[in-house]
């Protein structure tokens, strides 16, 4: 690994293609795969909240992505883009499954209505 204050100067030299994760796990290979989620709600009303994204593809194998660390906020025909990291990729997506949390134990759960979501690869973007 390097460290963020000096990659540029140790990557940016080499003359053969060189990848750099920005965004690491704890666990070996160490490298996350990084997906755009852009949804629009279609709630009434405001929702706060965080979206936890799994991935399962035709034989079964399940990605989840951790929970990002801030809130996002979704009004009623507002795309919000979130960011989301997983420690394996999958390449055949069968499902996709959304969680929405507001992340209090105290008073009524709270749906969120999807009205439009599309799942983006960003380490392969023709996907």
């Amino acid at each position: 690994g390097y460290h963020a204050d000096r990659w540029k100067k140790l990557l940016i030299p080499h003359s053969s293609p060189t990848k750099a994760y920005f965004d690491t796990s704890d666990q070996d290979p160490f490298c996350m795969y990084n997906y755009l989620l852009d949804i629009t709600t279609w709630n009434k009303s405001i929702r706060r909240g965080f979206i936890k994204v799994k991935i399962i593809d035709d034989a079964g194998n399940t990605v989840e992505s951790q929970m990002n660390s801030e809130a996002s906020t979704f009004q009623q025909y507002k795309r919000v883009k979130i960011l989301t990291g997983f420690h394996r990729d999958i390449e055949k997506m069968a499902k996709i499954s959304l969680t929405f949390s507001t992340k209090t134990f105290i008073g009524p759960k709270k749906k969120l209505r999807i009205l439009q979501m599309k799942l983006k690869s960003l380490n392969n973007p023709k996907r």
